[in-house]
Formats: structure tokens, sequence, C-alpha cells
């Protein structure tokens, strides 16, 4: 890479995924500071050189660095990549948007609603930026496959084609493919809902209802997905591409999904927050869910899935009965 298309990158959040993101810059050619709240993890991962908590067998780049001042971080970013629990991005971009570089692009690589709202990032973030400056990126990516250079891809999404462009190469290289699209609707709707179904994959598989259950699962969720999509205004081929049944497909059927695993310890009795203890990261898919029927209910799509979902985590319905009342319930006219 040339100096001149070297960038100076702040990826903000240091868990798998916002680890990952910054190595892989970083082995692009970037100039990369990663930054984390935990003063500990910050200073144990610049001497280790290494993220021991979440990607121990990952080590950084020398064009890596890491800091725990959030202002620091943001001095002087061409780029600011979110990689930060969903329902911390309105109060972080509320606090931040003046110390943001006004020619810095924002990425959001966290995949969600705002909670109580169910806007997409994108409309939240418009309170605060030019939609021109905002960019999303999504897709079947778990972080420690990328973070090892395992072949992947990835939709880059943003309002303005140049600024997804721009990402795209940033991020692109031999081993991760990158595809622009200026449909950050069904980018962003198809992240944030597979999470949900998810959950209900793994709650069926828990329960050993077998692969032929995981596949209607999947199909039918995705169908789900396409009927909310199109009352949105999404495209349709975004729900047949990576961001959409390829980033399905991966998160409802692999156990480096948090999602998936949280649905399996549902099915194994665990309660909710239990649940969530026991993995250990953030489980996006609960906040997603109650979002979730709440665009169901606003745009009037039937959503059988995510209310089954919904049902169990906040009704107190058994997981059992839910998945079993979904698997034989009668489809309507329109599902078929």
């Amino acid at each position: 890479m040339s100096l001149s298309s070297a960038r100076r990158v702040t990826v903000l959040g240091a868990g798998s995924w916002g680890t990952a993101l910054a190595i892989v810059l970083a082995q692009n050619g970037h100039r990369v500071r990663l930054w984390a709240r935990d003063a500990g993890l910050v200073a144990r991962s610049a001497v280790d050189r290494v993220n021991a908590r979440y990607l121990p067998d990952c080590p950084f780049p020398e064009a890596l660095s890491l800091t725990a001042d959030l202002a620091e971080a943001l001095r002087s970013a061409d780029q600011i990549w979110l990689a930060l629990p969903t329902k911390t991005l309105a109060p972080f971009l509320q606090a931040q948007a003046a110390a943001l570089a006004p020619e810095a692009l924002i990425v959001n690589a966290a995949k969600g609603f705002e909670p109580g709202t169910g806007r997409f990032i994108s409309q939240l973030a418009a309170d605060y930026l030019a939609p021109e400056r905002f960019v999303v990126i999504s897709g079947p990516t778990f972080a420690h496959e990328v973070a090892t250079g395992k072949p992947s891809a990835i939709t880059v999404a943003s309002a303005s084609v140049a600024s997804a462009e721009t990402v795209a190469a940033t991020l692109r290289n031999a081993r991760l493919r990158t595809y622009p699209t200026a449909d950050v609707a069904g980018v962003e709707l198809a992240g944030g809902l597979k999470n949900v179904l998810a959950i209900a994959a793994g709650v069926a598989d828990g329960f050993g209802f077998g692969a032929n259950a995981r596949a209607a699962l999947i199909t039918r969720g995705l169908a789900e997905l396409m009927r909310l999509g199109a009352a949105m205004g999404a495209r349709m081929e975004t729900f047949m591409g990576l961001a959409g049944v390829g980033d399905l497909v991966l998160t409802c059927t692999d156990d480096q999904s948090r999602n998936r695993r949280f649905g399996l310890k549902l099915a194994q009795g665990y309660r909710s927050e239990e649940a969530v203890s026991a993995i250990g990261q953030a489980v996006e898919g609960i906040g997603a869910t109650a979002e979730g029927m709440r665009l169901a209910a606003r745009f009037g799509v039937d959503m059988p899935i995510v209310q089954a979902v919904y049902q169990v985590l906040y009704e107190g319905v058994p997981a059992r009965e839910a998945v079993s009342q979904l698997l034989a319930r009668e489809p309507r006219h329109h599902e078929r």
C-alpha cells in the first residue's frame, strides 16, 4: 500500500469484533488505534501485543496501537469504526459528535437497533452526522476467522457510493472481500434481525428438533425478513446476498454465534440473565427481538418466528412450547 492510500483509523471497542477489525486494518497498512474503556485491558494488551481476553491467539501488527483515552483515539482520525454495543451508540454520538473530525467517515460495525424506538443506527446517526459520512458493514463474518485470515466476505453500505467504496477499499485484502451497496436499510435490517432468528434456531437445536426443523426456521426466517424489508423499502436482492441469507445461515448454524449459543442455553433451562452471564458477552438478539416486534407492528407485517422468540424472552412462555407451537403452526396464504 502506498503512503497516500494509508489511512488513520480508530476502532472503538476492543471486544472480539473490534479487535479483529483493528488487526485486519493494521495488516492492510493503515495506522490503527484501538480504544477500550477498560484501562487494565489496554495496558495488558499493549504489553502482550494480543487481546488475551477475546482473541488470545491473534497477535497485533506493529501498526496497531491501543489507548483508553477517548479524546486521543478520536483525534485526527480519517475513519472511526464503531464496534460498540448498540445501546451505547446514541449516548456516544450525542456526547462526541462535536469531537469527530468533520471529514471523518463513521463506520458502524455493530448489528442492531436503537433500544426503545426500533430505529436503524443510520437513522440515529443522522441526528448528529450527514448521511454521506455514515457507513455500515455487515455480513457472514465471525471475528476469529477474520482475525486469523480465513477467507471471508462482507457488505459495506452507505447513502454515499463514494463513502462505501472508500471504506470497502480500506478493509479489503486478498482474504477479505468487500462489496459496496447503497441499500443501508436492507443491510441494517438483515443484520439486526438475523440474531433473533439465530436464537430460535439455537432453541430448536437445543431440544433436538433436527436439521429439517433448523432448515425450515432459516427459510421461513428469511421470508419474514424479506416481508418486513419490502414494507420498509429495502432492496430484495440484499436479503439474498451476504448481509441477508449469508449472515443468517452462518449465525443460525455455527456455535461461534453468541445468539445461537444463547438459544441453546434457553433450551437447557437457563433463564435469560443466566444464559448471557454464561456466554460472557453481549447478546444483541435480545434487544433486537423487542425492536423487531416494534417494527412488525409499525409496518403491519406478520413475523411469527420473531414473535415466538419475543414470547419466550418477554412474556415468560416456555421455550419448548413456543418453538413447538411455531413448528406446528398452519401457514397463512401469504407465507406459502
